[in-house]
């Protein structure tokens, strides 16, 4: 092991896999290594289900009703991807799709006054949906064609709307919107956690909007995808494409020392042996005194032996309560899966709550989605600390990430590997490069 890397990756999570595959894409040697026997870091999926039990303080063996606990994979953190999003696309450019099978989610569903409604997701839905009355309806068709018409480079699509200083409550008010359609349009379309999006300006809500629209235009039932057999392929995927151009991956192996010479790294000691390097990469765990905690967040997973109600007995859905329509600072995320999925026995479904914790009783702050799941068979909770990094690496050459948030989606991770990314090469992560070298390097691949 006493070798030179130019990059050191400790964890296996998904943004450090992701990290990993692109600088081994990018022609650098890369050493990975992580302290558990498995990928997925905090973010794994967890097989058999037995083990699920032990890691939750569980007493006893999950009962006989369960099925066979390897047909279960129960993703820790729970998040699906955009259809049309960042990580379909760094998937698709590498080509780690090929590693995976992805299905569509059923339906995205939005909480209002205490029962659930499909978002609506076509011209034909939004004009029949219980969500809005008539007049409102109107005024939200012609908003949806205003944000699909908006083009930041063509005044004329603007309608007088200046897209870097017009706020998105203006925008609101330009289209006389309600506050349910409101709750709706920015916590469900645009995905924001909060309402702080209102006094900003516009740009961002219109091009998430976009993202929302674009990503349900390819598939039809909902913007989302999830891959079989859970989460924890993914980093798998990505930990292939790194091994194909050359990374090597240590799993089981301890974490002795970061050695820093002059408070910049110069390798990693493990087993008494150390490896050097140049760059290194890694989740908050392994250097928790260059972070920072920036929260908290509350996860219950619950297995079921029925759909949601009201979802029409959808296999998989995801439901976001809007934190106004439950006097909250933060929305509560329920995403479900099930057998469908491959990620648990026949017949049974997963549905894991989570959001950001306010108070100091976090299971209280989740009751109305807890109420929409019952009856629940098993339930673990997990209350998780958010660690952010102090040392963004410009001294240190250390890059860390983030914790991973409450939300059901994978924007907010890939909006951190790009930060880090820059953060180590001095350049904007570019999906265009990214597509040229794998083109270049892809043919030779192909051929041995």
């Amino acid at each position: 092991m006493n070798e030179e890397y130019d990059v050191i990756v400790l964890g296996t999570g998904l943004t450090e896999c992701i990290l990993s595959g692109i600088m081994s894409v990018k022609g650098k040697k890369v050493l990975h290594m992580d302290r558990n026997s498995y990928y997925g870091a905090e973010s794994a999926s967890i097989t058999p289900l037995e083990d699920l039990y032990k890691r939750f303080n569980i007493p006893g063996a999950p009962p006989e009703s369960m099925g066979k606990g390897r047909d279960w994979n129960v993703d820790l953190i729970p998040k699906f991807l955009m259809a049309n999003g960042q990580l379909v696309r760094m998937l698709l450019i590498t080509q780690v799709t090929r590693y995976l099978d992805f299905k569509v989610i059923e339906g995205s569903f939005v909480y209002k006054k205490g029962s659930i409604y499909k978002v609506p997701s076509t011209e034909t839905e939004a004009l029949a949906s219980s969500l809005m009355g008539l007049f409102e309806k109107r005024r939200f068709r012609k908003f949806l064609v205003f944000v699909a018409n908006f083009d930041e480079n063509d005044p004329k699509t603007m309608e007088g709307v200046d897209p870097s200083k017009t706020t998105m409550r203006d925008v609101f008010k330009k289209f006389d919107l309600g506050q349910d359609v409101i709750d709706f349009t920015g916590h469900s379309l645009a995905l924001y956690r909060t309402d702080d999006y209102l006094d900003l300006p516009c740009l961002d809500t219109i091009n998430r909007i976009k993202l929302y629209s674009e990503s349900l235009a390819r598939y039809g039932k909902s913007p989302y995808l999830y891959p079989l057999y859970g989460l924890g392929e993914l980093p798998q995927g990505f930990a292939r494409l790194s091994a194909i151009y050359g990374g090597t991956y240590m799993l089981n192996k301890p974490i002795e020392e970061i050695v820093m010479e002059n408070g910049k790294v110069v390798g990693v000691k493990s087993e008494g042996e150390i490896a050097r390097c140049k760059q290194l990469i890694c989740d908050p765990s392994y250097l928790m005194d260059r972070t920072t905690k920036v929260g908290q967040v509350i996860r219950v997973i619950c297995i079921m032996s029925h759909p949601i109600k009201n979802t029409s007995d959808a296999n998989s859905c995801q439901i976001i309560i809007p934190q106004n329509q439950v006097n909250r600072k933060h929305d509560i995320y329920v995403c479900m899966i099930s057998y469908a999925h491959n990620v648990a026995a026949q017949g049974k479904y997963v549905a894991i709550v989570s959001t950001t914790v306010e108070t100091d009783n976090p299971e209280m702050e989740v009751k109305p989605a807890m109420e929409l799941l019952e009856p629940v068979e098993q339930k673990f909770v997990s209350i998780s600390d958010q660690y952010a990094p102090t040392d963004m690496g410009a001294e240190s050459q250390i890059f860390m990430s983030r914790t991973y948030d409450a939300t059901t989606h994978f924007e907010t991770t890939c909006d951190d590997i790009k930060d880090i990314y820059k953060r180590m090469t001095g350049t904007e992560f570019d999906f265009a490069e990214m597509e040229r070298k794998k083109n270049d390097i892809f043919g030779d691949v192909a051929d041995q």
